[in-house]
């Protein structure tokens, strides 16, 4: 079966605004959480993207009633689902290649009292265990089963009680998956060590709207007392922090100027910042980011001289979804920088492809790469390469537009999975990118 790849030309400059779509991550908790009521839920803002189409369609094969307003505004109502699909050979397959599918079990659970969920798909960056979502279900009253044959897993939770729950790791899907589980559930329950992200604050206003009893949102202890029913409700999804990080990088790389409207700075954290350490001019206009065109940029180093280090972690620190990105600007600033992934062990072994473009990058393990920036001093020069995920395919993509010649990355099925029409939104604004079918 023949696959579409982008052939890029790169070393044009761009420029022109680039609007935010809406919030993959948001998006996959915000979709899962319409199982928990009988009445309609409105969401506007949502991306047409891999992912959200797909768990729709797991939606949609569950018996939700979908009705798409318009482009970006959906509608879905879950007054009759069919609990039998979850065993059908089409759900196996199609939960099977998309990680959100785990953030089903949650909202099934508590309504309908019994969960099933074959083994999830997503990106290959690394082990990505469920522990934390079943241990936590346990603690609720649920009874889990995993069968190792077919790697599936069971859940049954006739009489969900709320708990004292503290997480062994700060994990968003797990979270999400546990409060969605507990607004439902008999009496109060406490999530200790709760992810506290922008969409995971989102979630939680969205769930208050429906009805439920959340106090602590925003913070790492959410606290949930138990409703009987839920009801309709209509959210509107952030804007996606990602893509707009991607956006300020591929300005710097490209030297173009870009402007990115809607950008809800205030809801950014530190990622604005981290940007600029890295010697980046980003000017910010009521809620439109703007990113000049710059010939040079430089990464600073600490007070004491020593080379800056750069690392993810839960928020309110630098998300890891950008660190791809910034160590892809960072090959060609003036001066080094330590980028360290440590939440997961594989998302830097993409870099071999930007050494053979020609970056000076040296990966010190899994968890480490040190980029020493070329300042412009040449163009990466254009490969063929595959796109491995979400954020390494884009970053990659970046690096192609700034490159000499014609790059052609394979595999960007990865890159749809979570960015719009990423090839036409460029394309308007000067880039020479052709979607090309294999």
């Amino acid at each position: 079966m023949s696959q579409e790849y982008f052939r890029v030309q790169g070393g044009h400059q761009l420029a022109g605004v680039l609007e935010p779509q809406g919030a993959k991550n948001e998006a996959l908790q915000v979709l899962s959480a319409v199982l928990l009521t009988d009445e309609k839920v409105t969401l506007q803002n949502l991306p047409d993207i891999l992912d959200v189409r797909k768990m729709i369609s797991l939606l949609s094969g569950l018996g939700v009633k979908v009705d798409r307003i318009s482009a970006s505004e959906v509608s879905f109502q879950s007054d009759e689902i069919n609990l039998d699909y979850l065993h059908s050979d089409d759900y196996v397959k199609s939960a099977s290649k998309i990680r959100g599918s785990v953030m089903l079990m949650g909202p099934i659970l508590a309504r309908y009292e019994r969960a099933f969920l074959p083994k999830p798909g997503g990106d290959k960056i690394g082990r990505r265990r469920l522990d934390t979502h079943f241990n936590a279900f346990k603690k609720l009253g649920a009874e889990f089963r995993f069968e190792k044959d077919t790697n599936h897993f069971y859940l049954d939770g006739s009489s969900l009680q709320g708990a004292d729950i503290l997480m062994d790791e700060i994990s968003v899907t797990g979270t999400a998956n546990i409060l969605m589980a507990a607004v439902l559930a008999e009496g109060k329950t406490t999530i200790y060590n709760a992810a506290c992200e922008p969409y995971l604050q989102q979630l939680s206003k969205m769930l208050q709207s429906m009805g439920a009893d959340i106090s602590g949102i925003g913070s790492n202890l959410l606290t949930i007392t138990g409703v009987k029913t839920l009801g309709g409700c209509t959210h509107r999804i952030l804007p996606d922090m990602i893509e707009i990080g991607s956006f300020i990088g591929l300005a710097a790389m490209t030297q173009s100027d870009i402007r990115i409207p809607d950008a809800r700075i205030d809801q950014l954290g530190n990622i604005l910042q981290t940007f600029r350490k890295i010697g980046i001019t980003i000017n910010e206009d009521g809620d439109t980011i703007h990113v000049p065109a710059q010939d040079h940029y430089e990464i600073e180093t600490y007070i004491d001289g020593s080379i800056l280090t750069v690392y993810d972690s839960p928020w309110p620190g630098f998300t890891p979804d950008l660190l791809s990105i910034l160590l892809v600007v960072a090959t060609q600033a003036r001066g080094s920088v330590l980028i360290h992934q440590k939440m997961f062990e594989s998302r830097l072994f993409f870099v071999d492809k930007l050494i053979d473009m020609g970056a000076k990058i040296i990966l010190c393990d899994p968890h480490r790469a040190t980029v020493i920036g070329i300042n412009r001093e040449y163009n990466l020069r254009g490969i063929t390469m595959s796109s491995p995920d979400i954020r390494a395919g884009v970053s990659l993509l970046i690096a192609a537009l700034s490159a000499e010649g014609e790059s052609i990355i394979h595999n960007i099925s990865q890159i749809d999975r979570g960015y719009q029409n990423i090839d036409t939104r460029l394309q308007a604004i000067g880039a020479k990118i052709d979607r090309v079918q294999g």
